[in-house]
């Protein structure tokens, strides 16, 4: 059985730090599980790991669409499983790392999302009411039809909203519903890492500040020349639309560091949604303790311990 690592917790808090110093010290590769850093010329908003970093272990699933591109959960799915096996058959220690709740349990758990149903009417129908009459009327329409599935989905994702009531109109069950789960069997250990939310606010101002300082508006005028348009699903990270707008003149540039400052938090109340501090099946670390130290123990514990008899495939 394959041996995994997975390093989660909200955006800011310092994952990829840690995840090169562990791969560093375990023969370990990183696999990303971030669904930005999948796009090239997205660096500076998705505060990418740099070129040194990614010389210090292998990385995968950075810089590998342009940003017009599509991913789905699906094909993350896939790529990354046929990753994590490639690096297992080098021996080395897969370490799944990100913020992206989504795709770290659809991997995990082995999603097998409904497939897209192709009713161009029926979207266009529900394009029109979102133009007209906002994307909270979508979004309370899927929750009167799949409250699971609009509990995990932004009503300002009108993209995935309009998807998950397609399926449900077209097929009458419930996206939530039709998925068919297969684990692939690997031994999981998951850390999380965890601070205190007034200080991990802190810390998100400061990268916002950072990145603006790092050239931020050049990167999202760079994309827009390219012919990027900022309406892209890959233009939905937090940061590019709203710094596209004050590039326009249609907000002031410090309106949209106050919109990428509530985004930021809201996505990290999300992502709370993702990983709950009272799951058993992740380890949590603060991060003002001894991280490498303490998380070096428990890897090697996993690492030198036998998998249990009853089939459960994490360390508690």
């Amino acid at each position: 059985m394959l041996d995994i690592i997975v390093i989660l917790g909200p955006t800011a808090v310092g994952k990829t730090e840690l995840s090169i110093r562990l791969a560093e010290k375990f023969k370990g590769e990183i696999v990303s599980a971030d669904s930005r850093l999948l796009y090239r010329g997205m660096d500076i908003g998705t505060a990418k790991p740099s070129q040194t970093d990614r010389e210090r272990v292998p990385h995968h699933l950075i810089d590998v669409s342009p940003p017009s591109e599509s991913w789905s959960v699906a094909r993350f799915v896939h790529e990354a499983g046929g990753i994590i096996d490639q690096i297992q058959r080098r021996k080395n220690l897969p370490f799944l790392v990100g913020g992206s709740g989504q795709y770290i349990t659809a991997l995990l758990e082995g999603w097998s999302p409904p497939p897209q149903p192709k009713n161009r009417q029926l979207r266009a129908q529900f394009e029109k009411v979102g133009r007209e009459q906002g994307r909270a009327i979508l979004h309370q329409q899927l929750a009167q039809v799949d409250p699971v599935s609009a509990e995990r989905i932004q009503a300002t994702n009108q993209r995935r909203v309009i998807r998950a009531l397609e399926i449900y109109h077209s097929t009458g069950i419930p996206a939530s519903q039709q998925r068919n789960n297969k684990p692939p069997g690997y031994r999981i250990l998951r850390i999380g890492l965890r601070l205190a939310r007034k200080a991990l606010y802190t810390r998100i101002d400061r990268r916002i500040d950072q990145m603006m300082a790092n050239g931020f508006e050049d990167e999202v005028r760079a994309l827009v020349n390219q012919g990027f348009d900022l309406e892209l699903p890959a233009m939905s990270a937090i940061g590019y639309k709203q710094i596209g707008m004050a590039i326009s003149g249609k907000i002031s540039f410090e309106e949209a560091i106050k919109q990428i400052q509530k985004l930021t938090r809201q996505f990290v109340r999300r992502q709370d949604n993702w990983f709950k501090e009272t799951d058993p099946e992740i380890h949590w670390f603060d991060v003002r303790g001894e991280l490498v130290a303490a998380t070096s123990v428990l890897i090697r514990e996993f690492l030198e311990g036998e998998e249990e008899e009853d089939g459960i495939t994490s360390i508690r």
